[in-house]
């Protein structure tokens, strides 16, 4: 990744969405084209903007920008350890379709953690 990919003009912030799973942040126009990096495999987001609007989030809060995920400690307390580096949101509102969980549980065999706050591992 070059920065120049990564870099969001000012006055593009309100483009910005927050996938509902691994809660990466991006811009639309860039979800749309490549998909989620971390869930692609079973959210296939690219090119689909249903897909995008179900499974994406325009209200998140805080960012964390993780330039070595495998190697930090606050990516392993968010549980980001795994994903790929970028820029992550501490929290993501919205609730992912469950047909989506469903499939994300059945075939990807991953159990899914709401991103909002109102589910934690423990529950």
């Amino acid at each position: 990744m070059s920065t120049s990919e990564n870099f969001v003009p000012p006055g593009q912030q309100r483009n910005l969405r927050a996938c509902m799973v691994c809660s990466i942040v991006m811009t639309q126009t860039r979800f749309l084209r490549e998909g989620c990096p971390n869930c692609e495999d079973f959210l296939h987001l690219a090119g689909s903007q249903d897909a995008l609007l179900d499974c994406t989030s325009q209200v998140f809060e805080g960012l964390i920008a993780l330039a070595d995920p495998s190697k930090s400690w606050v990516a392993k307390w968010q549980r980001l350890d795994g994903y790929v580096k970028g820029v992550y949101a501490t929290k993501v509102s919205g609730k992912l379709p469950d047909e989506v969980i469903a499939v994300m549980e059945d075939e990807a065999r991953l159990r899914y953690v709401p991103r909002d706050g109102t589910n934690t591992e423990a529950d």
